[in-house]
């Protein structure tokens, strides 16, 4: 058994991982996207984060992802890593791999899987800031946890 094309992992994620997961013969294009902690946000200074997953759910919600691209973009192969656990600054937090024939569904694809997994992938973040924390609901940042960290009833699919 060959490793997994979509992981949620506690450790630095190793970007030449994902893209060796991802080549093969007739792929001309592979794409990734990196997304990094920022030290700014809406005007705050970010300290660290905090990444917290239902993992097998968020596991099962990225390989639905991968399922979807493979439908919209056909000849295509998609490799996703999430972290979770607390991230400094400019540490990797997710990275999307995908190869394609040319690079044009390479690059959307891989725009959709980003959109994808803010709307449907159960992770959450604390923020830690200069002056205080607070917990994101979503990673769309729609759904605050005022009274705390977020727990599975909270998870909409």
């Amino acid at each position: 058994m060959g490793e997994s094309l979509y992981e949620i992992v506690n450790k630095p994620i190793q970007v030449e991982s994902l893209v060796s997961k991802v080549e093969r013969r007739e792929a001309g294009a592979i794409t990734t996207f990196i997304g990094t902690v920022r030290e700014w946000t809406k005007g705050k200074r970010t300290i660290y984060l905090e990444y917290q997953a239902y993992v097998p759910m968020a596991v099962k919600m990225l390989a639905k992802i991968g399922d979807e691209i493979g439908e919209r973009w056909p000849d295509t192969k998609v490799a996703i890593t999430h972290r979770i656990g607390r991230l400094d600054i400019s540490d990797i937090a997710v990275v999307i791999a995908v190869s394609s024939p040319h690079r044009k569904a390479a690059y959307e694809a891989n725009e959709y899987a980003i959109e994808r997994i803010k709307q449907i992938v159960p992770i959450w973040k604390k923020e830690h800031w200069e002056h205080g924390e607070t917990w994101i609901g979503d990673q769309l940042e729609n759904t605050p946890y005022p009274e705390g960290e977020p727990n599975l009833k909270d998870v909409k699919i």
